[in-house]
């Protein structure tokens, strides 16, 4: 066998490699002789992933519902991997910064735009019948949407607003729990009462929310952001990336969410008004209510103000 130059140079790095870990460069070379040529369907996994969508009805549109959100689901997974890179990277430049916060943007404006296939895309006859199905599940049970927001901000900024004065950056982590602005979807804070959706949430994701929420104490996009030096902190391309992810989530993406939301469940004449998960869904998605604001530092007095107000 003729090996040039360029071959032998890659076989001495693979001996490298496998050396550093004391595994035996034959066996992995022998090895490739009887692995599969890899294939874009088991690469990507398409059978499974064509797999998972169960309808609980026999109405077509259901499916539109499912995969949409399924979409969503894996559009988080891709942003939170994004923020982990930020939040894990001991010594942030303020380049590596700017591009990784403008890719988790990207993915939120087409989140924003993809909305369409929600309010256009879906028979109101047949989503206000389907939608029965799906209670008490609710929306604001998506459990990585909650980890991006632990991710992004101080924990303060996620409190809810009528309770921010009694939190501190001494409060434990299980006392701001209690008083996160999405508890109000399923809690009364008066009798201390939750609803089954908001329940159920919790039994299956508190203990890992409460041990993410202690970890990125530290290390969300915020602190990352106040750990670069005076002169990055000032950088106007980095604030304008910050301020356009934070309004992007915080505004634009909601009142989307809202807008779809009044028209199937106000406008349509059908159904009780309520969501499925019971909540008062006006003042829980409306962002002038609840005023969550990421980074309220990098936002003028004036701004903050008129948070969610129409323009």
């Amino acid at each position: 066998m003729n090996i040039n130059e360029n071959t032998n140079a890659i076989l001495k790095d693979i001996e490298l490699k496998y050396d550093a870990i004391d595994i035996k460069t034959d066996t992995q070379l022998e090895g490739l002789l009887w692995s599969k040529p890899v294939t874009y369907w088991d690469y990507i996994q398409t059978d499974a992933l064509l797999n998972l969508q169960i309808q609980r009805t026999v109405l077509p549109d259901e499916m539109v519902f499912i995969l949409y959100h399924q979409v969503n689901e894996l559009t988080f997974k891709m942003i939170l991997w994004e923020i982990n890179q930020i939040a894990n990277t001991p010594t942030i430049q303020a380049d590596f910064f700017i591009e990784r916060l403008t890719r988790v943007s990207r993915y939120f404006d087409m989140l924003t735009t993809s909305f369409g296939i929600m309010e256009n895309g879906m028979d109101v006859d047949q989503y206000m019948k389907f939608r029965n199905t799906l209670t008490p599940a609710s929306g604001f049970q998506s459990a990585q949407y909650r980890l991006i927001e632990f991710a992004t901000t101080d924990l303060i900024n996620l409190v809810d607003y009528r309770f921010r004065k009694s939190i501190e950056n001494t409060t434990p982590v299980e006392t701001v729990f209690e008083k996160l602005y999405w508890q109000a979807a399923g809690k009364d804070f008066k009798t201390g009462k939750k609803s089954y959706t908001l329940d159920a949430f919790e039994k299956r994701y508190k203990a890992a929310f409460l041990t993410f929420m202690e970890e990125h104490k530290s290390c969300n996009i915020w602190q990352k952001f106040r750990q670069l030096s005076e002169s990055d902190q000032k950088n106007p391309a980095l604030i304008q990336a910050m301020r356009h992810f934070d309004y992007t989530v915080n505004i634009t993406w909601v009142m989307q969410h809202l807008k779809v939301a009044i028209k199937y469940i106000d406008q349509s004449g059908q159904g009780n008004g309520e969501a499925t998960g019971g909540s008062d869904w006006r003042k829980y998605m409306h962002p002038k209510y609840q005023k969550r604001i990421f980074f309220p530092e990098l936002w003028s007095v004036d701004e903050l103000e008129s948070w969610g107000e129409e323009k």
